[in-house]
């Protein structure tokens, strides 16, 4: 055989649509297998059977990665300065301050990129075949296109195969497809172009085999797999940088063009107008270099964002990155999966109509508690008025292969298929009387005719149950079963009826029976072709998530597009869609219409549709691109391996914790412990807060550092003695506002933060406002430490002394502004301030860590300092105050301004 590549210019690669005869002939291949010499040189041609390693930086580079940013650039510059002027403390001291920032960064944060390993690990490990007519076991990479396969229920599918052979093959996809059903698969031609969920007498790579054998041949193996396209678009997706870390190192570029500009202008002011001698100007500039640079927010921020994961995973939610948190806050719209995440994943019959009534079915779960009532009514019905209504849940009942347990935890859970599950929970809710049956012959279901069938005993009575498809059913009958007996088919009431049910999103499942004369226990297919006589249609959902309808109430309140991307059909998708409270007029589109639209257009109707259905992995992605096109901070939920790319490229992908993959679990940023849409909910309220504190915190650390920048700058202008060291400038960036930013951490959510619109992303975290608060605070800091530096002058103290009551002037002041800080506009000092603990804590670790600087001696060695008499501590305190209140007079004249802008 010199070549294997398929003849697929019809349809190329769409297998689907080729018989398995031409599968096997473009594929030159036979039922009996490949020769193992031909094999073995089709593996050397195509490669194995398995997904590509991605290349891991190594430990050390990933550390060093932590160090490319501009503000850490400007410490390690000084830190060189420093060591060349032989002053080893300051240098020794400075890099410490780096590698403690790049440490928390590396550790922090999870930067392993784990998803495509645990895709490899999807992979089955072994593959049955057959070669030249013989069974063999090997190892699934070895497979290669062409080989015959052969499937058993349990099996992990080793590669994506044409089906030739299936005997009631039901296979589990949704980790591909999305849909929550099993499919039965069959293999004849598909002459129309379907997809992926439809591709029947096609298994796909990493699909398992729930019931069921089959054969079919190796049509695509490794990358070229569904498997393999999903791998492909995983590794192309780029992680993009949350808003928040965007808006740090604009901030970070800006200061550190700042502080070269003034750097340069201070040393030739310095240098030749004021006869600075080179060494002592040198670190003055050093001084400002350090002082400008707020190197604890880096710190802060970490630290901030970890009690967000904290807190958030006691709410269920595991965050694996960080700046996550911050991102939730900023959210406008969610992409959500329907089946377990909005909806019970749990199907339940919600209606049963028979040839005179129709019914409803309470009950949300596979518990089996709930009344049955008229439709439209509230009181238990009276059985002996409804005949009909017993035997079709019999029927159900009996022609049935599943059964309704509880686990140990209380649970209730179903061992079988969904569906019938639902129909044995309907029995148990019915308690009808006990009957002896005695189960005999069955024709299992298949896909190819629809329906199961049972022959038992009943009583006295051999009776023959059928239940499947109600359109196939009906085919099957002349005759209905009516609370007054047997009728003549009515046809027409039940289509009109059917339409009915399928406009609320109802999945039908029928139920005939006929009696049979005579004892014989065999059932065969010309048994129940003619004769039935038609029970009734269940309708079977299943139903919305109670606190997923306040969810999506909440969130679209807080201004949150919620968005249905489902597997499932369009008119099941909506009505669900509807009872979640969604929205009105709501209308779906289909994977199908996508596909028919390019992205400019896909663009606009992102934004107008909220639910889409029938949808690809290719889909999911081209819908968040496209809403990320139009500026929106996308979320997207995912269970599926179907799920993972359009989580990667998700402002925050999002995975379901219970029934999520691993691959799942390991592209997402966030992972759901309880696979509830609730807790996403819970998780924008946190992440708003954290944002709020976040911001609150840079409000507080920029006036200090704009301060320390400010006392230098004019000292240099002025030819003063600069009043506070490089290493002073340290003690307060790192120590004292690192410290006193914890209290803000814990601050409590502010009232009405659910009711505002998601925060515009492009909007810098240095507005208008933060910028004015930030110059007018450093302004004051500014004026509070050169009055101490005149005072002290004025008493003649040494340049240490003055430089100590600098520093402890600023760190009290700048203790006192953390209350300011609280909140953004309104009076500090309120009742809330009561319920953080933090600021009591971070109070008494300032004044640990200042009496450590000031009285421990081998500190005030390091850092240049000496004891203050108790005297000082008043002054610093009274100068606290006074910036206090004059922080809350400017929060004051704002609001007024405000209040008269309003009116």
């Amino acid at each position: 055989m010199d070549s294997m590549q398929p003849n697929t210019q019809d349809h190329p690669n769409q297998w689907y649509r080729k018989s398995a005869e031409q599968a096997m002939a473009d594929l030159q291949t036979s039922t009996s297998g490949l020769a193992p010499e031909e094999a073995a040189a089709r593996l050397l041609r195509v490669g194995t059977n398995a997904l590509p390693a991605k290349a891991v930086d190594p430990v050390w580079l990933r550390f060093a990665r932590h160090f490319n940013d501009v503000l850490i650039y400007i410490l390690l510059a000084a830190a060189a300065a420093t060591a060349l002027m032989g002053h080893w403390t300051d240098t020794v001291v400075i890099l410490s301050v780096a590698v403690i920032n790049a440490a928390i960064g590396f550790f922090q944060e999870n930067k392993a990129e784990k998803s495509l390993a645990a895709l490899r690990g999807m992979l089955s490990s072994h593959a049955q075949v057959v070669r030249n007519g013989n069974k063999m076991k090997i190892d699934a990479r070895e497979l290669v296109p062409g080989d015959i396969v052969i499937l058993r229920p349990g099996d992990k599918i080793p590669a994506d195969v044409r089906l030739y052979e299936a005997h009631h093959l039901q296979v589990e996809e949704s980790m591909l497809t999305g849909e929550s059903m099993t499919v039965d698969k069959q293999v004849e031609v598909i002459d129309q172009e379907v997809l992926l969920a439809d591709r029947l007498n096609l298994a796909f790579s990493g699909t398992s085999v729930s019931a069921g054998n089959a054969k079919g041949v190796v049509v695509e193996t490794g990358v070229s797999t569904e498997l393999g396209k999903i791998n492909r678009m995983i590794a192309t997706v780029d992680e993009s940088r949350t808003p928040l870390l965007r808006q740090i190192d604009q901030m970070g570029k800006r200061i550190f063009q700042l502080i070269v500009g003034m750097m340069l202008v201070l040393f030739v002011i310095g240098f030749f107008l004021h006869d600075y001698p080179f060494g002592e100007l040198l670190l003055s500039l050093i001084s400002l270099a350090v002082a400008a640079v707020p190197e604890g927010l880096p710190a802060i921020v970490s630290m901030i964002l970890s009690i967000g994961v904290q807190r958030m995973a006691t709410n269920k939610a595991i965050i694996r990155k960080l700046p996550t948190v911050e991102t939730l806050g900023a959210m406008s719209v969610i992409c959500s999966d329907k089946t377990g995440t909005l909806t019970m994943n749990e199907m339940t019959v919600r209606s049963v109509l028979t040839a005179d009534t129709s019914f409803n079915v309470e009950g949300q779960s596979y518990e089996p508690k709930g009344r049955i009532t008229l439709a439209g009514g509230t009181a238990p019905i009276n059985w002996a008025d409804h005949p009909n209504l017993a035997a079709f849940i019999r029927a159900v009942d009996t022609c049935n292969d599943s059964s309704v347990q509880r686990d140990d935890s209380g649970r209730w859970g179903v061992v079988g298929g969904p569906t019938e599950g639902a129909l044995k929970v309907l029995a148990r809710k019915a308690e009808l009387p006990a009957q002896e049956v005695k189960r005999l012959g069955k024709i299992p279901f298949d896909s190819s005719y629809k329906y199961m069938a049972r022959r038992c005993d009943v009583g006295d009575e051999n009776l023959i149950y059928l239940k499947g498809a109600p359109d196939v059913l009906l085919g099957m009958c002349e005759q209905q079963l009516g609370k007054d007996g047997i009728q003549p088919l009515d046809r027409d009431y039940w289509e009109r009826e059917m339409g009915h049910i399928a406009s609320q999103g109802l999945r039908m499942l029928a139920a005939a029976y006929r009696p049979v004369p005579g004892a014989d226990s065999e059932i065969d297919h010309p048994d129940v072709q003619q004769g039935m006589i038609f029970l009734g249609i269940a309708g079977l959902m299943d139903p919305p998530r109670p606190e997923a309808i306040e969810a999506i109430s909440m969130c679209r309140q807080a201004g949150i597009q919620v968005k249905m991307i489902t597997g499932d059909h369009p008119d099941t998708a909506v009505a669900i869609a509807g009872m979640l409270g969604m929205g009105t007029d709501l209308r779906a589109m289909t994977g199908h219409e996508l596909e028919a639209i390019d992205d400019s257009e896909l663009k606009s109707r992102a934004m107008q549709y909220s639910v889409f259905a029938r949808t690809s992995p290719e889909h999911k992605l081209r819908l968040v691109r496209a809403l990320q096109a139009n500026d929106q901070v996308v979320g997207m939920t995912g269970d599926g391996v179907n799920d993972a790319p359009a989580l990667k490229q998700a402002d925050v992908g999002i995975a379901m914790g219970i029934k999520g993959t691993e691959v799942t679990k390991e592209a997402a940023d966030m992972v759901l412990t309880d696979d509830n849409f609730s807790t996403i909910a819970g998780a924008v309220r946190e992440g708003r807060r954290v944002y709020d504190n976040l911001k609150k915190t840079v409000l507080f650390v920029l006036p200090t550092s704009m301060a320390q920048g400010l006392i230098i700058v004019i000292a240099i202008l002025a030819g003063m003695v600069v009043p506070l060291s490089p290493l002073q400038v340290l003690w307060m960036n790192m120590a004292t506002a690192t410290t006193l930013s914890f209290g803000l951490a814990f601050e409590p959510g502010e009232s009405g933060m659910m009711r505002r619109k998601p925060r515009d992303v492009h909007e810098s975290i240095l507005g208008g406002f933060t910028l004015w608060r930030v110059i007018f605070v450093g302004i004051l800091l500014t004026a509070a430490a050169f009055s101490v530096d005149t005072w002290m002058l004025a008493n003649n103290a040494d340049t240490n002394h003055i430089r100590t009551m600098v520093l402890h002037t600023l760190v009290i002041s700048q203790w006192a502004y953390l209350f300011n800080c609280r909140l953004q506009e309104e009076f500090s000092l309120n009742a809330a301030m009561l319920r953080n603990g933090a600021l009591l804590a971070v109070t008494l670790a300032l004044i640990l860590l200042q009496c450590l600087v000031l009285y421990v001696p081998f500190m005030q060695s390091a850092f240049d300092t000496q004891p203050l008499p108790f005297s000082n501590w008043l002054v610093a305190i009274g100068i606290g105050a006074l910036v206090f209140l004059a922080v809350e007079l400017e929060k004051w004249v704002i609001r007024k301004w405000k209040a008269r802008r309003g009116r």
